[in-house]
Formats: C-alpha cells, structure tokens, sequence
C-alpha cells in the first residue's frame, strides 16, 4: 500500500493560498479597470464641458457665466487629476497583486513537483512488490514439482 504524501496538508494549504491570491488578483484588476473606466469618463465629461463653454461664450456670455464655466472646468480638472492618482494606485496594486500570486503559484509548483515525486516512487515501490510477488508466485509452483 502506497504511503501518503508526508506534505499533504502544506500542499492543500498551498492550493487554498493561490486560489486566494487569484482572487485577489482579479478584484485588483477589476477595480483598475473601473478606475481607468471612470478617468476616461470624467475626460469626456470635460471634453464635451469645454466645448459648450466655447460655443456659449462665441454666442456670448457674461461675466458671470463666464466665471461659473471656468469655475466648474477647475473643478472637473481637479477631480481628474484626483482620478489620475487613483489608477496609478491602483496600478501599482495590481501589480503587487501580480507578484503575490505569482510567487503562491511558484510555492504551489515547488510542493506539487514534490507530491508528484512522491507518487512516482511510491508508484515504482508499489510495482517493485507486486512484481516479487509474481516471481515468488512464479517460482512457487516450481519449487512443489521438484520436490
């Protein structure tokens, strides 16, 4: 009977490891993705702001409403800005996220080459005794006759 593999539980603990960091993984790439999703919102936001301001004030417009656009295009610039340092964090925790599954996964690969080491001498031990036994078995009938 084969013997179980020693690491068993670490390799399960490996697994459960790397199942979370591509989980995490994925989480951080979503929320990148949406951060990416929302800057290029505000720029079109902004784009199309910009140009009803230029077309009001070619139609024109007072003071007033003048300061108000201006106001609000400020305002747009500093949240896209705000919105710019978002992705790049958000980037960068990707990225970290990126490292950690990849070193799990090497972690992973490291015990699984070792289970697999593992079940392939046991494999060869398991063949080894089943075929002394057929030789033994062999040799029995052998032995009865001559005797």
């Amino acid at each position: 009977m084969p013997k179980p593999f020693p690491l068993q539980t670490i390799l399960e603990l490996m697994q459960s490891r790397t199942d979370e960091a591509t989980r995490n993984l994925a989480r951080l790439i979503a929320n990148e993705r949406d951060a990416k999703a929302k800057l290029e919102m505000l720029q079109q936001y902004r784009d199309e702001y910009a140009a009803r301001f230029r077309q009001a004030a070619q139609s024109g417009i007072n003071q007033r409403e003048w300061h108000n656009y201006q106001h609000f295009l400020n305002r747009l610039d500093d949240a896209i800005d705000a919105q710019r340092n978002n992705v790049a964090a958000q980037a960068k925790q990707t990225v970290a996220g990126q490292l950690q599954w990849q070193q799990q996964r090497k972690k992973l690969k490291a015990f699984d080459t070792l289970s697999e080491r593992h079940h392939t001498a046991e494999n060869a031990r398991e063949m080894k005794r089943e075929q002394k036994m057929q030789d033994e078995f062999a040799i029995r009938p052998r032995a009865d006759k001559e005797v």
